[in-house]
Order: structure tokens, then sequence, then C-alpha cells
């Protein structure tokens, strides 16, 4: 297992991240399009694909893990860390967090509100 760090982004730190963190989205293509959108510049690379979408990526590249409560990214970025990844993030609370501290989302379906029951729900 790799010794690589997986390093915790909040939402309001995004910001502050240089143009070169690739912003890998690991949710189903329904939830990048979906009510909770995404963050600009991110790429859909959904969990189940993970592995084999990665293999061709350059180890040292910085990865910023993104899913809908930060669960699926940190299983993400420590599947990325056993295969030698060396610089990666988990943005903690996921999507709910981004519209909690009401940044900006892209996605055909993004809503503005995002309900308490949403907000509660178990699937990360």
């Amino acid at each position: 297992m790799s010794s690589a760090q997986i390093h915790s982004v909040f939402p309001r730190e995004l910001s502050t991240l240089p143009p070169a963190v690739r912003r890998i989205d690991v949710r189903e293509p329904s939830e990048f399009e979906g009510k909770l959108g995404h963050l600009p510049r991110s790429e859909l690379v959904p969990l189940a694909t993970l592995p084999s979408a990665a293999g061709a990526w350059p180890r040292e590249t910085p990865l910023l893990l993104i899913c809908r409560s930060g669960m699926r990214s940190m299983k993400a970025a420590r599947m990325l860390a056993e295969q030698g990844f060396t610089s990666l993030s988990n943005l903690e609370g996921g999507m709910l967090a981004v519209h909690e501290a009401g940044l900006e989302v892209e996605g055909s379906g993004a809503s503005e509100q995002v309900s308490t029951s949403q907000r509660q729900g178990t699937s990360s």
C-alpha cells in the first residue's frame, strides 16, 4: 500500500487550489447532472470506472476527488493511493457541503436549494 497522504479540502478552500488540480467527480452520471450539480471544471469518472481510467494518468498529477458527501471520494482517493498517486485530496462533505457553502455549481438539473431530506440521505 502507498504511503501517500490524502489531504482534506473544504468547500471554502476550493478557490485557493491551483488550476493544475484535476477535479475528479466519482458519482454516477445522473448525480453529476442532477440536483446537486457538479463543480466547474470537474471531470466525471464514476467510481466503478476509476481504476481503469486512472491507469493512463500521471501519478504525480494533483487530484481532488469529489462525490455527494465525501465517502465515495475518500474510497476513490484510497484506491488511487494504492495505484501510486502521490497528490490526493478529498472534498470534505462533498457536493452537499458545496451547497451548504453556497458555492457555484453547474449541471442541467442543479437546483438552488437542497432539501433537508436530501442532506440527510444515506447514500454518499
